[in-house]
């Protein structure tokens, strides 16, 4: 799990752009492996930066490096070596129970869709959308038992929200009176949720489940 938190702050004039970037970036819960990084930018070329695993400012550019050098001399130092205490691991609590201890359940939806091989004549597809955080187990079952051969699945997708879906998907040669279902594991979930395949309905009901 990582989390990065961003505080930009901008100022420009006549074509000239100049950012500084501060970030917290987290690894894990405990704070082991926390980070502040402090990044100045000018018309997007980052010349300076802080980061407070090597402790000191580091110049990326012939300025930067001159200006890197009168900073870790004077008292501006002092002041970014702190804030990784003053600013990233005082925030840390706030930021994990706002966001990565909640937790969204996924949307399922079960569908009949072309196989793309001669292999086998029919193929379902499980989606699963918007749920968080990002780990999640999609199985199939037929008349119980898990399949394994015949089956593909997309990593989790990532929608740019937070959130992620998934798609897993089964060919197979149907099987008179065999009911073939889909078991999605998810933290958000207090037990596996199956979603049975129906295929006595008409296709129009068939993907609306």
């Amino acid at each position: 799990v990582s989390l990065t938190l961003v505080l930009s702050i901008f100022s420009g004039t006549d074509g000239y752009f100049h950012q500084r970037v501060t970030q917290c970036r987290y690894s894990s819960k405990d704070l082991q492996g926390i980070e502040f990084i402090d990044s100045y930018v000018f018309n997007q070329a980052e010349y300076i930066r802080f980061n407070s695993t090597v402790g000191k400012f580091v110049g990326y550019t012939e300025l930067g490096v001159k200006n890197a050098e009168a900073l870790n001399k004077g008292p501006e130092l002092a002041v970014e070596l702190g804030e990784l205490e003053r600013y990233c691991k005082l925030n840390a609590p706030i930021d994990y129970s706002a966001i990565l201890d909640k937790t969204v359940e996924p949307h399922v939806r079960l569908s009949s869709v072309a196989p793309p091989s001669g292999r086998h004549p029919a193929m379902l597809m499980c989606s699963a959308y918007d749920f968080y955080p990002k780990p999640i187990r999609v199985t199939w079952l037929r008349d119980g038992r898990e399949v394994k051969s015949d089956v593909t699945s997309t990593e989790e997708l990532a929608n740019g929200d937070w959130y992620y879906q998934i798609h897993s998907h089964l060919e197979y040669t149907p099987r008179s009176g065999e009911k073939i279902s889909c078991m999605v594991e998810h933290i958000s979930l207090t037990e596996p949720m199956v979603y049975h395949w129906d295929p006595s309905l008409p296709e129009a009901e068939r993907n609306k489940i």
